[in-house]
C-alpha cells in the first residue's frame, strides 16, 4: 500500500504536469505580439470591400460606410491621427476615455482608454480601442435606421449629422445631433456618456409629413482585424452576446469565418458585441421592441466581423414622435463596473462579458477574495500571499489529518518492512497484513494525496483570475516584478540581466521560478525516498520540470506556488514533530552528497 500511495501521488503530479503543459502553457511572446498588434496593425494589408447585405429572411442593413483597403492603389496607409482629422467630429472627453464621434453615420470610432497603456511603461501609448474604418484595424459601433419608400432616406452609415457648434461630449454635457430628410422626418439623436465606458444613444423620430411611416432601428459593431492569438483553452475572444432563450452566444473568429453567419432567435432583451481579453464593445438594444440579433463574417471584398441587431418596425403617425434608446459599452472589462452596469442598467447577464469559465463558482470567489484583500493591502502580490494563507487555513483540518497520517506511516515503517520480508513471496498475504496494520494503527495510506489534489483547483482558479481579469494587468509586486500577469522578466542564463544578451524563451528562468523550484524540492525531500526506482526518479526530476514549465507562467502564479510550498513545509514539519515522526529532510539532503557504495560483484 505504501507503493500504491506513492504511485497515486506520482500519477496525480504527472497528470497535473501534462494538463498544465497542454492547456495552460503560454509562450511569453504571445502577449507581446497581442499588445503590439494594435500599434503595428496599420502595416497590415487587407482587401478592398463593399458593404454587405444580409441573407435569409433578415432585412438587409444599409450599404455604404465601409471604405476600401487602406493604402490601396498606391497610396500610403493613413496614420490614425490623419484618419481622425479627415472627418467632421464631436470630441469625447471623460475621466476614462478620450476620442471623438464621426458625424458621418454618427459613428463611435475613436476611443482611447486613458487609464490603460500598451506596455507597463507609463509613457507607452494609450490603448486605442476603437479606430476609424479607413485604418487596417478599423473597429467601430454604429446605430441607424432602415426605412422604405414612404420614409425616404433615413440615417445610415453615410448620413452626415448636424451637431451643435463646438459641442464636446462629457459626462456633464450630452451632445445633440439632428438630421431632416425630404419626407418631413426629423431625427434627433442625443448622445450621453458616464464617467466610465457606457454611451447612451437616444433617437427621437418626429413625423412632420402627412402619412404614417414605418421604420426599424439597427445597431452593429464592426471589426476589420482580430487578435493575433484569438481564443485559447483558458480564454474566449470573438463575437459574443446574451439574447433570447438561448442565453449566452460565444462565437470564435475561426468559427464565424467558416459558418459566415449565426442567426439566433428573436429577443426582447440582452446585449451583443465583440470581446477581447481585456476590452469589449457591446450594444444593448431597447427592450421596447423585439429585435433580431445576428453574428456575421463578410469576405466579399474587405473581410470584417460584425455583431448586429435589427428591431421590429415601429409606426410613427403624422405629427407624432417615437423614441428608441440604445446603450453602447466601449471600454475595459473591469469587474466592478461590469457588475454595476448589469445591476443599475438592468442588462441581463452582462457579467458574462468576462470569461469566468465553467468553474465560475471557484474563479469568481477567488477574484472577490483577492480584490478585497488588495483594497486592504494596496498590492495584488500581497493579496495573493494573503489569499494563500486563507486557503491554507480553510483546508487546514484536511491537511492536518493528511500530514498526521503520513507521520504515522513513517512511525510504522519498521513493521511494514517486517511484513514485506515475511511475506515476500506471497503478495496477497502481504497486502492483507498491510491492511490489518493500517486498520490497527488507524492509518489512511491515501491521505497524502489530498493536499496535492486539493491544490489543483485552487491553482487553476488563480491562474484563470490572473489571466483574464484586467485588474491584474500591469499590477506590480516588489522589486523587479512590475506585472504580476506576465512572466518573471529575469533569467538565470544571463545572470539576471548582468550579461548583455537575450535568452531564448525556453531558457527564460527567472528568480521566482527558481525560488518555487527550491521550495518544491525541499517539500518533496520532507518525505522518504520512494522505494521504487521509477517513482524516485520522477520525484527527483519533478521540481526541475516544474521550474522550467512555470517560468513562462504569470509571476503572480509562481509567487503563489512558492509561498504555498513554504507554508506546506512549515505545516508538515510542525505536524510531524508533534506526532513524533522523524523529519527526513536533513537526512535526504545529506544523502545526496554521500558516496554510494559500489554494488557487490
Amino acid at each position: 500500500m505504501e507503493n500504491n500511495r506513492n504511485f497515486l501521488i506520482t500519477i496525480a503530479l504527472s497528470v497535473l504536469i501534462l494538463t498544465l503543459w497542454q492547456v495552460f502553457y503560454m509562450n511569453p511572446r504571445v502577449e507581446k505580439e497581442r499588445e503590439a498588434a494594435r500599434i503595428e496593425a496599420q502595416h497590415v494589408q487587407a482587401q478592398k470591400s463593399t458593404q454587405p447585405g444580409a441573407s435569409g429572411e433578415i432585412p438587409a442593413l444599409p450599404q455604404g460606410g465601409v471604405p476600401g483597403v487602406p493604402g490601396a492603389e498606391g497610396t500610403a496607409p493613413q496614420s490614425r491621427e490623419h484618419a481622425v482629422a479627415s472627418a467632421q467630429r464631436v470630441k469625447i472627453d471623460t475621466p476614462s476615455i478620450s476620442g471623438s464621434i464621426n458625424l458621418a453615420g454618427a459613428r463611435i470610432d475613436d476611443v482611447l482608454l486613458k487609464d490603460y497603456h500598451v506596455t507597463v511603461e507609463k509613457n507607452s501609448p494609450n490603448i486605442d480601442l476603437l479606430n476609424p474604418s479607413t485604418l487596417p484595424n478599423g473597429y467601430y459601433a454604429e446605430i441607424g435606421f432602415v426605412g422604405n419608400a414612404e420614409t425616404g432616406s433615413v440615417p445610415g452609415p453615410d448620413t452626415v449629422w448636424t451637431a451643435e457648434p463646438n459641442a464636446v461630449l462629457t459626462p456633464a454635457t450630452p451632445v445633440t445631433l439632428t438630421y431632416t430628410n425630404d419626407k418631413g422626418l426629423t431625427f434627433k439623436r442625443t448622445i450621453s456618456v458616464d464617467n466610465d465606458y457606457m454611451f447612451t444613444v437616444s433617437d427621437t423620430v418626429t413625423n412632420g409629413g402627412s402619412a404614417p411611416v414605418s421604420l426599424s432601428n439597427y445597431g452593429r459593431v464592426i471589426r476589420f482585424d482580430k487578435p493575433l492569438v484569438a481564443s485559447t483553452y483558458v480564454l474566449f475572444e470573438g463575437l459574443i452576446g446574451v439574447t433570447g432563450d438561448e442565453g449566452l452566444h460565444e462565437i470564435k473568429y475561426s468559427s464565424i469565418e467558416k459558418d459566415k453567419q449565426v442567426v439566433p432567435g428573436k429577443s426582447n432583451d440582452g446585449w451583443l458585441g465583440i470581446t477581447d481579453k481585456y476590452w469589449a464593445v457591446a450594444m444593448v438594444p431597447s427592450s421596447k421592441q423585439p429585435f433580431q440579433p445576428r453574428f456575421s463574417y463578410f469576405d466579399d471584398g474587405r473581410p470584417r466581423y460584425q455583431s448586429d441587431f435589427m428591431s421590429d418596425a415601429v409606426t410613427v403617425e403624422p405629427g407624432q414622435s417615437s423614441t428608441v434608446e440604445t446603450l453602447v459599452f466601449a471600454g475595459a472589462k473591469e469587474v466592478a463596473k461590469i457588475n454595476a452596469y448589469e445591476k443599475d442598467r438592468n442588462i441581463r447577464q452582462f457579467d458574462l462579458l468576462i470569461d469566468w469559465g465553467w468553474f465560475y463558482f471557484i474563479t469568481k470567489p477567488m477574484f472577490w477574495l483577492i480584490d478585497n484583500l488588495y483594497k486592504m493591502l494596496g498590492n495584488f502580490g500581497l493579496a495573493i500571499l494573503a489569499t494563500t494563507v486563507l486557503v491554507k487555513a480553510v483546508f487546514f483540518p484536511l491537511a492536518n489529518k493528511s500530514y498526521a497520517s503520513m507521520a504515522n506511516m513513517k512511525k510504522v515503517q519498521p513493521k511494514m518492512m517486517e511484513i514485506r520480508e515475511k511475506y515476500a513471496d506471497d503478495k496477497m498475504k502481504q497486502q492483507q497484513a498491510m491492511m490489518e496494520l493500517y486498520k490497527t494503527e488507524k492509518i489512511n495510506p491515501l491521505a497524502g494525496c489530498w493536499p496535492v489534489l486539493v491544490q489543483i483547483p485552487v491553482f487553476f482558479a488563480l491562474y484563470k483570475v490572473l489571466y483574464i481579469t484586467i485588474e491584474m494587468r500591469h499590477a506590480p509586486f516588489f522589486g523587479w516584478i512590475h506585472d504580476l500577469a506576465a512572466p518573471d522578466p529575469t533569467s538565470l542564463f544571463n545572470l539576471f540581466g548582468l550579461l548583455p544578451y537575450a535568452v531564448p524563451d525556453f531558457l527564460h528562468i527567472g528568480v521566482w521560478p527558481l525560488i518555487m523550484g527550491v521550495t518544491m524540492f525541499l517539500q518533496m525531500r520532507m518525505n522518504p525516498t520512494p522505494p521504487d526506482p521509477t517513482q524516485a526518479m520522477i520525484f527527483t526530476w519533478m521540481p526541475i520540470i516544474f521550474t522550467f514549465m512555470l517560468a513562462s507562467f504569470p509571476a503572480g502564479l509562481v509567487i503563489y506556488w512558492a509561498w504555498n510550498n513554504t507554508l506546506s513545509i512549515i505545516q508538515q514539519g510542525v505536524i510531524m514533530k508533534r506526532q513524533g515522526a522523524k523529519i527526513e529532510l536533513w537526512d535526504n539532503l545529506a544523502g545526496m552528497f554521500k558516496k554510494k557504495p559500489k554494488p557487490a560483484e
